[in-house]
């Protein structure tokens, strides 16, 4: 059997689940990813611990491992908690981002304006965030905005899908906001755009029951 590292299980899962291939509630049985990727059940159960850290798996005694399935509720308060952590690993960050992460910050909202494909813009969007929090050095801070973001990505998806295109302009109204700021170093104007981006989509998820059936 090929000697296939824990940190390859782990992409190879973490990607299924955030690409929404491995969907909220299904179960992740470690035999089958075992002899899908050549690899032993160590470093499967090992991968798992991984990514349950970073909140894209959860286990149940004598079931084994799933994607976190959640309630409309418990994604409003994930929102509520992201309302409040993110805007402080920006206010972090903001200082220790220079010329560079600016450009490229600039580089990646003009893909934005330009794409038109869910999934492009699921890894795009995430990536304008993260580079906003990424002067941040405040690891435990770090670990659970990335958290929270993983959990809720399958809802993001399903969110994103149903307004299609007709609510691009406000995402990217707000995201030239948030980078103005940034630019500007304006840590009161980053702050308030921030929580009110994550705010907005926390209150039209409330209106979308059936994205959580």
């Amino acid at each position: 059997m090929a000697d296939v590292s824990s940190a390859r299980v782990a992409a190879y899962l973490r990607e299924a689940i955030l690409g929404g291939d491995l969907k909220p509630g299904m179960r992740i049985r470690q035999e089958e990813i075992a002899a899908k990727l050549g690899a032993s059940r160590l470093p499967v159960r090992e991968a798992l611990r991984t990514l349950e850290a970073e909140g894209l798996t959860e286990s149940e005694p004598h079931k084994g491992a799933r994607v976190p399935r959640l309630s409309q509720h418990e994604v409003e308060v994930i929102y509520r908690m992201r309302e409040r952590l993110e805007p402080l690993a920006l206010l972090e960050s903001l200082p220790l981002l220079g010329a560079t992460d600016h450009e490229r910050l600039e580089e990646v909202q003009r893909q934005i304006e330009a794409n038109d494909d869910l999934e492009k813009f699921l890894d795009l969007d995430r990536e304008f965030h993260m580079l906003t929090y990424s002067g941040c050095a405040i690891e435990p801070l770090n670990q659970n905005v990335v958290r929270l973001w993983n959990s809720t990505q399958h809802y993001r998806r399903a969110y994103v899908a149903l307004g299609g295109q007709n609510r691009m302009w406000v995402v990217n109204a707000e995201h030239r906001l948030i980078l103005d700021a940034v630019v500007r170093r304006d840590a009161t104007d980053a702050e308030r755009f921030l929580e009110g981006h994550i705010r907005r989509t926390r209150n039209e998820l409330a209106h979308h029951p059936e994205v959580f059936e």
